[in-house]
């Protein structure tokens, strides 16, 4: 299966904190006891693609949804056994210390994670087992956190040596710290894990790393289905296969299982929506499914106000309650906002926006055929135009293309008069945000819940 992510590289004139390399070797090092909190039974812990224009994300989230818990990526090998952050080459093992402690002192922590589509894994270049197992524990003890994740794929996951040096280091620094949790993230089909990710689990089981979830990308799965769907199938046929290679049941392999699909548009075109997140969320729920993750806080979710880290964080024990259902008749946009009829002002021409959904008629819209009607009046596309930017507005009812819309699987309303999508004007979620006409691109401003 192919797995590729679009990552913007940051630059960040942050000093380099110490490599691994300069602790091999020293017991004390890998005795540390971590300092940030455990991880619950089941909880949500996006990725974050770290770098010092990004890790100010993890307080905003924070602030908003009360998710506690990120993934970080990626460390990659920058020589011999040291590593740096891939999105900002300036910072090492030691970078965002400050920022990863402000998440622990609120009660939260971080899984750093290792590898990723693009930058390789230190196993590859740091050869020594012993000075690997002291990488490895660098960080641990650096980051006063219990928990490692490392996402292998692309030619690394075929690496053979480096795969079986990695398990044998991790094998040693569990033995010397039994607190250390290691987590596999590992592509997926909808029928399941494929051979190269059986064989890497084979090996870390034989050679005695003891797994505390296998994490599966559901995402990018080229095949023109729903992603949602193939995310359940990859999901039920992983956990008969975990079950199987464990020889434990099928409850507690889902209790051994991750999921991490891409929040919104994956690199194949296929669309994870809002809509989308919240049935995986209830799936993991009743499934008892440890971990939620997704790709990525800062490119993917924030502009959509952090909704997806709000919907997976309902797993989370002590999370945020999720917010109550809107009302019936309601069409529901980025941040759980409704689409409403400015002032309730029910004159041709009026302002359509979002709204914080408040049940009120401005924002009750019977669907008939392919129109929406409010107030007695149509949803509609101002003067029938068909340019970026065009008004979106109230007015009488005539049966014209500028009043018809469908929805796409992508989630989208589109206009068929235009072709163009109804749209929250610069991606914002603030109330009284104005509705307008732009060019499809399946941003989460142009994603749409028909709520009937």
């Amino acid at each position: 299966m192919r797995i590729t992510r679009t990552r913007a590289v940051l630059a960040a004139a942050l000093p380099v904190a110490a490599s691994a390399a300069m602790l091999a070797g020293s017991p004390a090092a890998t005795a540390a006891p971590a300092a940030g909190a455990a991880f619950p039974a089941h909880y949500s812990a996006p990725y974050l693609q770290i770098s010092g224009g990004t890790v100010g994300d993890m307080q905003a989230d924070l602030s908003a949804t009360g998710t506690k818990f990120y993934t970080l990526a990626f460390l990659t090998p920058n020589g011999g056994c040291n590593q740096v952050w891939e999105a900002d080459s300036g910072n090492g093992v030691g970078g965002f210390k400050s920022q990863i402690t402000a998440i622990q002192n609120a009660g939260g922590n971080v899984i750093p994670s290792f590898g990723g589509a693009e930058g390789g894994e230190v196993a590859q270049t740091c050869t020594n087992v012993s000075n690997l197992t002291a990488a490895y524990a660098n960080v641990v003890n650096t980051y006063g956190t219990p928990r490692l994740d490392f996402d292998i794929e692309g030619s690394v996951i075929r690496d053979t040596a480096s795969n079986a040096r990695r398990d044998q280091a991790l094998a040693a620094l569990q033995a010397q710290n039994p607190a250390v949790q290691v987590d596999f993230t590992l592509g997926v089909g909808s029928d399941g894990l494929e051979g190269d990710q059986i064989n890497l689990l084979n090996d870390a089981k034989a050679k005695g790393v003891k797994i505390s979830v296998i994490n599966l990308m559901v995402m990018d799965f080229y095949d023109g289905q729903p992603v949602i769907n193939d995310a359940l199938s990859a999901a039920r046929n992983a956990a008969n296969q975990i079950s199987s290679m464990f020889g434990i049941s099928t409850a507690a392999a889902y209790a051994k299982m991750g999921l991490t699909p891409i929040a919104g548009r994956n690199d194949d075109g296929a669309m994870f929506s809002q809509a989308d997140a919240q049935t995986l969320e209830t799936f993991a729920a009743q499934n008892g499914v440890q971990e939620l993750a997704f790709w990525e806080v800062d490119g993917y979710d924030k502009g959509t106000g952090y909704a997806y880290s709000r919907t997976f964080n309902q797993i989370t024990g002590g999370g945020t309650t999720p917010p109550p259902p809107p009302p019936g008749n309601t069409i529901t946009g980025i941040g759980g906002k409704c689409v409403d009829v400015a002032g309730a002002n029910s004159a041709n021409g009026t302002q359509v926006q979002l709204y914080t959904c408040n049940g009120t008629a401005a924002q009750t819209w019977a669907h008939s055929g392919n129109s929406f009607q409010a107030l007695g009046k149509c949803l509609d596309v101002a003067g029938a135009g068909t340019a970026n930017g065009t008004k979106v507005q109230l007015y009488d009812c005539n049966g014209t293309g500028a009043q018809q819309w469908t929805q796409n699987a992508q989630h989208e309303l589109v206009n068929t008069g235009s072709g163009k999508c109804l749209d929250a004007t610069n991606q914002s979620s603030a109330d009284g945000t104005p509705l307008q006409i732009w060019t499809c691109a399946g941003t989460a401003n142009q994603q749409w819940t028909v709520n009937s």
